[in-house]
């Protein structure tokens, strides 16, 4: 197998391995209705229980229409503010901001995992913050992408609970829109990549850096002469490709899971999964090396083709 192939495997893995953590979590924290009386007028009053830490609880009765509408406007405001801090070199603003959603997620996960344990969202947060800490500040590929499997999960458990299928679905088409016209037409997708990767030395999303067939041998030949001062090898630069996939490709199909989860079941919500995986790993087989694509159309295209199937199944 070549060695790009196995690169994507990876990535396919680890798409695939997050969604069924997001459905595990949001299972956990699927949201309970209760009813209480009211110790003044003896009124019997139904609500809500989300069961998220950290104040995250969502206001009681909103509607999944406004839920949908509020993370397209909070989605559009977190861009803009993205590219205009970039654009002003708040660097260390920026690795602030990556280190609170990071280390939010985390716990958020962590905490569905230990939930059962007393104080389980403080030791998810004892946790999380040396996590957060080592993935923003000393870029250990490992600890990224372990803790990018639990973030996305975490994120999404705060939202999903507030959406029904029909408004994962227009966020879906929404997205993909976005995601078409940032790659393909304003081109800031992979300027926001680059500026995180380069300066930033973090990045929203899975990444695996990786060398070709070429490099490989001429970094293993320098390496065996390091001894020979004289090498005609001493000296050339080896070029670091990187395979990646935005954090937002992640986290919309778990969106979607974790909605059919609580509206059809356990089974349709892992067809949305597969439908989404087999989608990504279609884009990654068609894509060209070198250059950007939107994944979201391609994802999207699966988790709606699969949610047909969950619905006829």
């Amino acid at each position: 197998m070549k060695h790009t192939a196995k690169i994507t495997l990876i990535l396919i893995g680890m798409f695939f391995i997050t969604q069924l953590i997001g459905i595990l979590i949001a299972g956990i924290y699927s949201p309970e209705i209760i009813q209480v009386v009211n110790q003044t007028t003896g009124e019997i009053i139904t609500l809500t229980q989300y069961n998220l830490p950290y104040g995250l609880e969502p206001p009681q009765e909103i509607q999944p229409q406004t839920s949908a509408i509020s993370i397209i406007i909070a989605l559009f405001i977190a861009v803009t503010l993205m590219l205009l801090l970039m654009k002003l070199k708040a660097e260390i603003f920026l690795r602030i901001w990556f280190l609170i959603v990071v280390i939010l997620g985390i716990g958020l996960a962590l905490n569905a995992f230990l939930i059962k344990i007393p104080n389980s969202a403080l030791i998810a947060l004892i946790i999380a913050i040396p996590l957060g800490l080592i993935k923003i500040f000393q870029r250990n590929i490992i600890v990224h992408n372990l803790t990018e499997m639990l973030i996305y999960p975490g994120i999404a458990s705060v939202f999903i609970p507030i959406l029904n299928i029909w408004s994962v679905v227009v966020l879906l088409i929404i997205i993909s829109l976005y995601d078409m016209y940032a790659v393909w037409k304003a081109g800031f997708m992979q300027k926001m990549a680059k500026y995180q990767i380069e300066k930033l030395k973090i990045f929203s999303g899975f990444f695996i850096p990786y060398i070709n067939k070429k490099d490989r041998l001429l970094l293993k030949n320098a390496r065996q002469k390091t001894a020979d001062k004289k090498t005609k090898n001493k000296g050339k630069k080896v070029k670091v490709n990187l395979a990646i996939l935005g954090g937002g490709d992640v986290v919309f199909p778990i969106l979607l899971a974790g909605v059919v989860l609580r509206t059809l079941g356990i089974f349709p919500a892992i067809i949305i999964s597969i439908g989404a995986t087999l989608s990504l790993a279609f884009l990654f087989y068609k894509s060209e090396k070198g250059k950007f694509y939107p994944a979201m159309p391609f994802i999207s295209v699966g988790c709606l083709i699969a949610l047909a199937v969950a619905y006829f199944i």
